[in-house]
């Protein structure tokens, strides 16, 4: 299973068919990044921490706005309409791979 994410300024833009099938009733995510991949995982409970998943339109579509991960690795210039993102169920997390330097 896979998703097409939009990544801007520090944050990750997620399709709403893409929020509802890998986080559906949630309203935060983590956000790290561990070896040369961004891993956006699902946050069961607010009280946990993470980052609120905000909804940006009618359509339900999602923004998670992490620029503190962003920046601690030089990323904050990252835009990218089209990144693939893969869901691997040993991390339990949404992952694509970061942009080349």
């Amino acid at each position: 299973m896979s998703a097409c994410l939009s990544v801007r300024k520090g944050s990750i833009y997620i399709p709403s068919s893409d929020c509802e099938t890998y986080f559906r009733g949630l309203d935060a995510v983590i956000v790290v990044v561990r070896e040369n991949e961004l891993n956006v995982m699902p946050v069961q409970q607010m009280s946990a921490g993470g980052y609120i998943l905000k909804i940006r339109n009618a359509n339900g579509d999602r923004v998670v706005t992490a620029p503190d991960v962003f920046a601690e690795h030089q990323l904050m210039d990252w835009n990218d309409d089209a990144v693939e993102a893969v869901w691997c169920s040993e991390r339990g997390a949404l992952i694509c791979a970061l942009p080349k330097v």
